[in-house]
């Protein structure tokens, strides 16, 4: 599977600490967040094309993240272009707790948010990639991709730090029975346990949502591309 979006320079709200995560390989954890990446995204006519060659690639993956997979990829198929795409901009786009943008459930709609981006992509250069894509670099599908791409310890770092937006989303998704659930707990599954602590501030978040107040935040949309490291 080759990198879009970089080039190289149970309960009802289950708590988080009910989830064992499965123990992966790197190239199984790759493989598996790749897949998250690619099928996380918007379900248009390319991404309904490539569906069954993502399906092959479900026979690397252990279960129970195969199932998963396997379950979305069923429910995509039954609901159909038309239905899918809906029920995607339903959800991602009009539900605050739903959001697949990370720094949105720590920061919300505040001042705080250009910073927060502004360290996704500092994150990703001084891994050595440079982010090439029209989404915020707090995109789930965009950090899955780089954990997938990259090596450096700071892919694992950077989805570690996000965790607690991850298991809102999760929870939000099961809530309301998503077809993207079982991506979500897929996802969950291939990153390390969360502690006490961690758990207690996703079930705050789980309860209150995302901070609420509004700033002007649509430059962040037209963020410049990095040129390569070393090339000014």
């Amino acid at each position: 599977m080759i990198p879009r979006l970089f080039n190289r320079a149970t309960p009802q709200r289950p708590l988080p600490g009910e989830l064992t995560p499965v123990r992966l390989t790197r190239a199984e954890r790759s493989r598996v967040h790749m897949l998250a990446s690619l099928l996380l995204d918007y379900p248009d006519a390319l991404w309904f094309a490539r569906l069954d060659e993502l399906e092959s690639h479900l026979g690397r993956v252990p279960e129970p993240l195969t199932s998963l997979f396997a379950e979305f990829i069923t429910s995509a198929r039954h609901s159909g272009a038309e239905k899918l795409q809906r029920d995607y901009v339903e959800t991602f786009d009009l539900k605050r707790k739903c959001s697949l943008y990370l720094s949105y459930f720590a920061t919300g709609d505040t001042r705080k948010r250009g910073t927060a981006l502004v360290t996704f992509i500092e994150a990703y250069r001084a891994a050595g990639w440079n982010f090439e894509a029209d989404e915020l670099p707090d995109y789930l599908p965009a950090v899955l991709e780089f954990s997938a791409v990259s090596t450096d310890e700071i892919a694992e770092v950077l989805l570690a730090a996000h965790v607690e937006g991850i298991e809102v989303l999760r929870a939000a998704l099961e809530a309301i029975h998503s077809p993207w659930a079982p991506l979500l707990r897929a996802i969950t599954l291939s990153l390390p346990p969360v502690d006490a602590a961690t758990q207690e501030r996703v079930l705050a978040l789980v309860s209150e949502g995302p901070p609420t107040e509004t700033v002007g935040l649509s430059f962040l949309g037209n963020l410049p591309p990095f040129s390569p490291r070393g090339n000014p």
